[in-house]
């Protein structure tokens, strides 16, 4: 017996939070009946469905690097009709989803996979895999703000944690271009934090992933990891 939410995971329907989600509004049944969030299945007896449609799974583990132009947002549908990052991947003949998230106005190094313990591993607070952003915000960062910011800020979900900013200079639009690397992953992280020492991100870019590097890659392109790639992130997560 496996717990549902990891049964789904395994079947690339969406990482175990996520497949919680589904369970809990509904969209899941276990042989015709409607399942419930804690619930284990047999793999070999039970029939899960999502949507009436049955899952079973995958034969193959998949990881992409998605270089996520800005004006797309991370999910795989949006009510309000805006462009998604799945739209870069419906020639693909299985599913895929981002792990975690670069919000509407940011770009830069998405994962894409249908491994949902992987997903699960990289966006837990537990294992705090880095992920390095190249920023650009208003104004002067002054020292006391840097600190602030390398040392943790308050937000309204709590203290910040550690961070580290480095290649600190002048901007071509006048404001403060810097790199900061962080190890959580809350909604909107960056741009809170410039907020709460009172500066406005104007541009934001994921650069790297753990181990992994966007490189030379251009908005829109992405390519499949290496088994190395992807070993180099299961031995940061082990860590």
């Amino acid at each position: 017996m496996v717990r549902l939410q990891k049964f789904m995971a395994d079947c690339g329907v969406a990482s175990r939070r996520a497949s919680e989600e589904l369970i809990a509004s509904g969209h899941v049944t276990i042989n015709g009946i409607l399942a419930a969030i804690g619930q284990s299945v047999d793999p070999e007896q039970d029939r899960v469905a999502v949507d009436g449609k049955v899952i079973r799974p995958q034969r193959k583990n998949i990881v992409i690097m998605l270089y996520k132009p800005r004006g797309y947002v991370s999910t795989s549908e949006d009510e309000r009709g805006r462009k998604t990052v799945q739209e870069f991947f419906k020639e693909l003949p299985y599913r895929i989803y981002n792990v975690g998230r670069l919000d509407l106005n940011s770009e830069g190094l998405l994962i894409m996979t249908n491994d949902g313990e992987l997903a699960n591993q990289l966006m837990h607070p537990r294992y705090g895999v880095s992920k390095t952003y190249r920023v650009v915000c208003d104004g002067t960062l002054s020292a006391n703000e840097i600190a602030s910011l390398t040392n943790g800020v308050e937000l309204d979900d709590g203290m910040t944690a550690p961070a580290k900013i480095t290649d600190i200079r002048r901007s071509t639009t006048g404001g403060t271009a810097f790199s900061i690397t962080i190890r959580e992953g809350r909604n909107r992280q960056i741009r809170r934090m410039l907020e709460a020492v009172g500066h406005k991100t104007l541009r934001l870019k994921r650069d790297a992933y753990g181990p992994l590097q966007l490189g030379s890659m251009r908005p829109g392109e992405w390519r499949y990891l290496t088994e190395g790639e992807i070993e180099a992130l299961r031995t940061q997560i082990k860590g």
